[in-house]
């Protein structure tokens, strides 16, 4: 349903006192684990430096989209959209030279961000991170695309431990309004006139890109279409046992459906919130979900205020829903 991509983070070990190779930083270049570790130790990295590093690649956030604004699309640009955009608003204002700052899905040649030649930024969302804090590693990107000479690419790396994250940077009153495209045009400023290898670039990128379409009647659900059938996926905000249960009461009672021919097939989890995708007949386009998808979610917030304990039924329907559930983070 989405691409699973490593996230981990890794700190780089400081210098504690060796000669060694240490950098004139004072950070310890990472090796191979039964190589001797640059720090000077005279020790295997794995058993000196290489340690601390392999305790932190556990260290994950959970939720590092949390307290932004528009958190569930956050996530779902970052596992389910091909090409989509944001403008961003920065908290502290946009810097002398910098008209605007935009999130992109994916950006030319994967990279992290791009300083244009007008001083724009773009920031790529999908990419893989250094760190277990993504959201530490997009801020840094950002930041240091803020200041590199325009027309020239942030390349990744470790973003520096105690740096800002999004929610330091970002202003918490700001919108977020995502805008599908149905290609990548928006990579160049002038696609129609672009060289015949960028346009080649762009014609190839497109093609792989799956037609997804973002609902208006209700948050954060995208409507996407796949050779064999088209799905609806949506994620939602509420605590994951608290929605599990309610999908589980609406799916007894024969109501998790979105109409005829559709069926809620199971959820994953992403970034901290859960998932819940629907199989949709492939006739079905994105209007026709619209009022399906709204009536829904007033059967699904009359269930979420539900406490009463789960009937056998229910129980069953909630086994099968988790017995279906991935977690791509």
């Amino acid at each position: 349903m989405a691409k699973k991509r490593p996230q981990t983070k890794a700190k780089r070990p400081q210098n504690t006192g060796g000669a060694g190779a240490a950098g004139a930083d004072g950070q310890v270049p990472v090796v191979g684990a039964r190589e001797p570790c640059p720090c000077g130790s005279g020790r295997r990295y794995k058993a000196c430096h290489g340690r601390a590093a392999a305790h932190a690649v556990t260290e994950l956030v959970q939720r590092p989209f949390e307290g932004l604004p528009g958190e569930c699309d956050w996530i779902a640009l970052r596992e389910l959209v091909p090409a989509a955009t944001v403008e961003l608003t920065l908290k502290d204002g946009l810097p002398e030279g910098v008209p605007s700052v935009t999130l992109a899905t994916v950006l030319p040649m994967a990279w992290p961000a791009l300083r244009r030649d007008d001083g724009s930024v773009l920031l790529g969302l999908q990419n893989d991170t250094a760190s277990g804090d993504i959201s530490r590693d997009l801020a840094d990107n950002l930041q240091r695309a803020l200041v590199a000479e325009p027309g020239t690419p942030v390349q990744g790396r470790r973003a520096p431990a105690g740096s800002p994250r999004l929610q330091d940077v970002l202003d918490p009153e700001g919108t977020f309004e995502p805008v599908v495209h149905t290609g990548f045009e928006f990579w160049v400023p002038d696609a129609e006139n672009a060289a015949a290898d960028v346009a080649a670039s762009l014609e190839r990128a497109n093609a792989a890109a799956i037609p997804t379409v973002k609902l208006q009647g209700v948050d954060a659900a995208y409507w996407c279409e796949t050779p064999d059938r088209n799905h609806l996926r949506w994620v939602m905000p509420h605590a994951e046992e608290q929605l599990l249960d309610a999908l589980a009461r609406l799916h007894a009672a024969g109501q998790s459906g979105l109409g005829e021919g559709t069926r809620l097939v199971g959820s994953f989890r992403a970034h901290g919130l859960t998932v819940p995708v629907w199989d949709l007949p492939g006739g079905m386009g994105a209007e026709e979900i619209e009022k399906p998808a709204a009536e829904f979610a007033e059967r699904l917030a009359t269930a979420l205020a539900s406490d009463a304990p789960l009937t056998v039924d229910e129980r069953r329907a909630r086994g099968g829903l988790t017995n279906r559930q991935v977690t791509l983070s």
